[in-house]
């Protein structure tokens, strides 16, 4: 079977419009959390959102001519081009690339104060504009299974390139913060009344975030390629819990860890860092320590990205999967932000401060509303 690499990355997020600028503001420890107020009738929130002024701005300089003229793009959609715009110059597209969008809620904003629903808020259509953009030839795939899709996304790519539909493949992961979404997560009283601390004793609930993320998948890498991570195996498991909260136990998780473990032929000696799912919300963390414990992971480094971006939803698997990379090709493990005393029953070693680390094995993992789970293990070439 066909091996699979991801050979680059973009992302946009509050922290700066391209990896450098995000690995760079993650060193020196900066977070894009801040009070903002979103809903009306509500307190501001602390959230993660791009500057829309700045992304403007950023979009008319990167994008101009008649096809951006004749078309209206939405703020997420602006995110979204802005993304995959640069690996697209590198990567051609043909008949044999795939194209998968991860997104939870896409363009949710347009139903506001709509009598009817316009057809730019449903998933395929968003999916769709965005390769007719890009000149794809086949038809999108989107995967929007709660916040484990970015990590799904992933997958897909994989499993389709494996199975021989296609040669390459770019997916694509993006959410935006709007009222309806910040009013789902509190109304499940799941918003932290601060800056989010995961697995600290004193966490008390998830900051939202916004951000964009692409990556290039293919079974052919090129010698010039600049970095290349294989994509060594994945799995996704649904606990079938309840309707918002965990398994107790960890059983999604534990099982969505062994089978992609098994698949990469790697023990849990040879796994050398954790990019948790970390929502500082009472039984994720506690149900990830769990998880992990069960699969004999509790003494290796680990660190949760939610202080620094929030949780951006679709976008969240796939923008942390990248930052995991980046700390792999920069033998550099950041630390978990905010985290200062234990505050899950089971072990952790999270990561406190900036470490030098060689990373060849990462184990990046996310779970969902739905009782849903993943697990993907990246492998530095």
């Amino acid at each position: 079977m066909r091996a699979t690499y991801i050979t680059d990355y973009q992302c946009i997020t509050p922290l700066g419009f391209d990896v450098t600028a995000n690995w760079n503001a993650l060193l020196q420890g900066k977070s894009g959390v801040r009070l903002h107020q979103i809903i009306e009738s509500q307190p501001a929130f602390y959230a993660s959102m791009i500057d829309t002024e700045k992304l403007n701005e950023e979009f008319s300089k990167n994008f101009s001519g008649d096809q951006i003229d004749r078309q209206d793009f939405t703020r997420l959609e602006k995110m979204l081009l802005l993304s995959l715009k640069p690996l697209v110059e590198k990567h051609p597209v043909s008949e044999e690339t795939a194209f998968v969008l991860s997104t939870t809620k896409g363009n949710i904003t347009l139903l506001k104060n709509r009598q009817a629903v316009p057809q730019g808020a449903y998933l395929s259509a968003l999916a769709q504009k965005v390769a007719d953009f890009f000149g794809f030839k086949s038809r999108p795939v989107v995967v929007s299974n709660a916040c484990v899709s970015g990590v799904m996304a992933m997958a897909v790519a994989k499993n389709i390139i494996q199975a021989g539909k296609y040669k390459n493949a770019f997916v694509m992961a993006g959410d935006e913060i709007s009222e309806f979404v910040m009013s789902g997560f509190n109304s499940f009283q799941a918003i932290g009344t601060e800056i989010c601390k995961p697995y600290d004793k004193n966490r008390d609930g998830i900051n939202l975030g916004e951000a964009a993320a692409a990556v290039f998948i293919t079974s052919e890498p090129k010698e010039n390629d600049k970095f290349s991570f294989k994509i060594s195996g994945d799995s996704a498991i649904n606990d079938a819990n309840h309707i918002s909260g965990p398994s107790r136990t960890g059983d999604g998780l534990f099982a969505s860890i062994r089978n992609a473990m098994d698949e990469a032929q790697v023990s849990a000696e040879k796994i050398d860092f954790i990019s948790a799912h970390g929502t500082a919300t009472l039984y994720n963390d506690e149900m990830e320590a769990i998880a992990f414990n069960r699969m004999e992971l509790q003494q290796v480094p680990l660190n949760s990205l939610k202080a620094y971006y929030g949780h951006s939803l679709g976008a969240a698997g796939l923008l942390e999967s990248i930052i995991s990379m980046e700390s792999a090709l920069n033998s550099t493990l950041i630390p978990s932000k905010n985290f200062e005393a234990p505050g899950t029953s089971q072990p952790l070693q999270i990561i406190k401060e900036n470490q030098s680390a060689d990373i060849r094995y990462i184990l990046k993992t996310a779970s969902g509303f739905g009782g849903c789970n993943a697990a993907i293990v990246l492998e530095k070439m």
